[in-house]
């Protein structure tokens, strides 16, 4: 097994909002709908269960007609403190693991965001592409949906 770190790519962002609104938009469907995609798309939500053994898929239509699909499975949930799910976004990203811990600090709260790939080699490939922009985005999105809700 590779060592987790060389397979780990990670955003550490404070929000100015308690841990349970953090919760509240990354869980729920009507504000995951606000946020979820880049700057000036749309996504549909087609299946949401957040359980642990639970699906969720949304789909975002693309500019060509296309669609960009991002699924998973919940693997752990620990109310307003992590959740754990497989994920992928096709046809982009496939096979990994993303790791969202929630970490109250007041009034604000500390979001710790991991994506785990199989190999060093694909997780390099995937920061390429621009999983910090990507991710950094949508993130800025939440933000803002934070001060709506």
């Amino acid at each position: 097994m590779n060592n987790l770190n060389d397979r780990t790519l990670t955003i550490t962002k404070t929000f100015n909002a308690p841990v349970k609104l953090v919760w509240d938009a990354w869980t729920q469907s009507e504000h995951i709908l606000k946020w979820w995609a880049p700057n000036g798309m749309d996504i549909q939500i087609i299946e949401h269960d957040f359980t642990v053994g639970g699906k969720w898929k949304y789909t975002m239509p693309m500019p060509d007609g296309s669609d960009f699909i991002s699924e998973g499975r919940y693997k752990e949930i620990i109310p307003q403190k992590k959740i754990i799910t497989s994920a992928d976004f096709k046809p982009m990203t496939e096979g990994v693991e993303l790791q969202s811990n929630f970490e109250a600090d007041g009034e604000k709260t500390i979001f710790i965001f991991s994506v785990i790939h199989a190999t060093p080699a694909y997780c390099k490939q995937q920061e390429k592409m621009g999983f910090y922009n990507g991710w950094g985005s949508t993130l800025a999105r939440l933000e803002k949906v934070l001060e709506t809700i």
